[in-house]
């Protein structure tokens, strides 16, 4: 075959993998947003068991997707399958057909996730891979839609639930309507802002997640604009307005990296990515991807963001503050806001879990209800990291304590294996940090963030402070996955009475404890808190150390009854209906 022939025949083979890997990732993209639809109906009929299972269908449904295409394409390449030429003219075509695509950037991600799984590539590949924004970028309108308020804020409130899916099943649409109002003006008289308002505006599409919906948009006045999110419930008397949220502080966390992901049936996910920026300016675009059940689409825009900023700061990587972990070296920028953690190649003594135990803990809250309690932890393999910017410290301890992971390349430091999450200050970092009156408060919300765990059916685990960390809002994170557990895999147990002083002051038990046994009795022991706080987590949480609380909770998982974590400072309209 003369240099022409061989030509065209490699352009016709790569525009057939093109248009495959097109077709591929157009399936995928359907069956994501056929998943997604059913939240509107688990909603409606309150199938709240069934919507958990779609979450974690949704989730999976990426890496099968791109398995079956990597199937395909190696019956179709055969050996060319491995060639860069190949895929190179195919990344030209597959450009050219997606060029007028929407969110043409997921595209290009469905693409690089083959070839990343071909060439085993460490950090980027330029030949083969789209590497820029500009690969993948158009802009769009989100699709808002403006409420009149010609005749006053609660008509138009009115007219804006009447036109929610499911108007038809609100318990008294008016009635909510007022307590939306109510709630609006609230705000504005704290503020000291006229009530007069000039623009209501929400996102068309709602927004599903566990047994809440949300209307998303915002609200504006003659000087004024607060971004405004109305949260639903769905009792059995009715559905109603549950709460309304109508500032920065309250929607972040909402949108935040602790959050599972929302179910909102959306054309083009990029308009709505930049909309929900201009309501929390700052917010990054990386977390929003993730928190709209993108997450493929979120690691490349973490990706990014990182190598953007590593290319503008001089600052080195570090350890991270806190207490040295024993399964994981855990390091950062002081100038980002993002901590890596390498798994280390042996576990100290008394850890005696397994490396592929530990991986196997990050995928089980990838895919788990994180309820606010929970870090989103992004895994990357094989990063490529300039040695330069790593401290001395740092980098002689990846290359002693995770050469099995860490490895150096020229001027280059590879990473196989990382988790990259949002940074915490750690809690015990905090407390000792902290003014009393806000120490206080972490001790408090430390206790309902192990409450909230156990009703998500997770247990931590090892219940130390270190492994619980303080977000810029406040809220108490945890974040150290290697001895996590469902809590209906524990046996709770009460702490046996000693039988004689000898007993009592036995070092070890004198009784057999089992590897699943567990001794609330015991936690507030451990945990070193002193004075203040240690008489803080009593009065507040002093159930938690009580097994017959476990058992209980324990019970109700084993009987697939729904515990609800509700995801913000609850307001009822009991008040209105009251007086009404």
């Amino acid at each position: 075959m003369d240099g022409s022939s061989h030509d065209a025949a490699l352009h016709a083979l790569a525009g057939r993998a093109a248009a495959a890997i097109c077709t591929a990732f157009e399936d995928y993209n359907d069956s994501f947003r056929s998943i997604t639809q059913r939240a509107q109906r688990r909603f409606e009929m309150r199938e709240w068991q069934l919507g958990q299972r779609d979450a974690v269908e949704r989730i999976e449904l990426y890496d099968h997707r791109v398995e079956r295409c990597l199937a395909g394409l190696v019956g179709m390449l055969g050996r060319h399958i491995a060639e860069e030429a190949t895929w190179s003219a195919a990344r030209a075509e597959f450009s050219r057909l997606t060029a007028d695509r929407p969110d043409r950037q997921f595209y290009a991600t469905f693409f690089n996730s083959l070839t990343r799984k071909v060439f085993a590539t460490i950090g980027v590949n330029p030949a083969v891979e789209f590497v820029t924004e500009a690969d993948a970028a158009r802009q769009g309108v989100a699709p808002v839609g403006e409420i009149g308020m010609q005749h006053g804020l609660v008509q138009g409130l009115e007219t804006l639930l009447a036109g929610l899916p499911w108007a038809a099943q609100m318990h008294d649409a008016s009635r909510s309507a007022r307590f939306i109002a109510g709630e609006i003006r609230g705000v504005l008289a704290v503020r000291g802002l006229p009530s007069a308002l000039t623009r209501l505006e929400v996102l068309e599409p709602v927004f599903y997640r566990a047994t809440r919906a949300y209307v998303v948009g915002r609200v504006s006045g003659e000087s004024w604009t607060f971004p405004l999110v109305i949260a639903f419930a769905h009792p059995e008397s009715g559905i109603v307005a549950d709460t309304v949220m109508i500032s920065d502080y309250e929607l972040r966390p909402l949108f935040g990296f602790s959050r599972s992901y929302f179910h909102v049936d959306l054309a083009e996910v990029g308009t709505v990515v930049r909309y929900l920026c201009s309501i929390m300016p700052g917010k990054p675009v990386d977390e929003l991807y993730t928190v709209l059940g993108r997450a493929k689409q979120g690691k490349t825009e973490r990706y990014r963001r990182l190598f953007r900023h590593l290319a503008v700061s001089t600052d080195l990587f570090v350890h991270a503050e806190g207490v040295r972990g024993m399964v994981m070296v855990v390091f950062t920028l002081n100038s980002s806001d993002l901590v890596f953690k390498v798994i280390r190649d042996h576990f100290a003594w008394p850890k005696t879990t397994s490396r592929a135990e530990v991986m196997e803990k990050y995928r089980f809250v990838f895919r788990h209800d994180r309820v606010g309690r929970l870090v989103d932890a992004q895994e990357f393999r094989r990063l490529r990291f300039p040695r330069a910017r790593f401290a001395p410290e740092l980098l002689d301890e990846l290359m002693s304590s995770a050469a099995d992971t860490c490895r150096l390349d020229g001027d280059d430091l590879i990473v196989d294996l990382c988790y990259m999450e949002r940074r915490l200050k750690p809690l015990d970092v905090y407390l000792r940090e902290a003014e009393p009156a806000a120490a206080r408060r972490a001790i408090r919300d430390y206790g309902q963030a192990i409450r909230d765990l156990a009703l998500s059916n997770v247990f931590p685990g090892d219940l130390l402070l270190k492994n619980f960390g303080v977000s810029r809002h406040g809220r108490v994170i945890f974040y150290d996955y290697d001895e996590l557990c469902l809590v209906t895999e524990c046996r709770f147990r009460d702490l046996p009475a000693a039988r004689d002083y000898d007993e009592e002051m036995r070092a070890e038990p004198w009784f057999y404890v089992g590897p699943d046994d567990v001794f609330p009795e015991q936690f507030i022991g451990f945990l070193g808190l002193r004075g203040e706080l240690r008489d803080e987590f009593l009065k507040y949480h002093a159930a938690l150390l009580d097994a017959d609380y476990w058992r209980r909770i324990k019970s109700a998982h084993a009987a697939e009854t729904h515990l609800e974590v509700v995801p913000y400072q609850r307001r009822q309209i009991s008040h209105i209906l009251a007086t009404s």
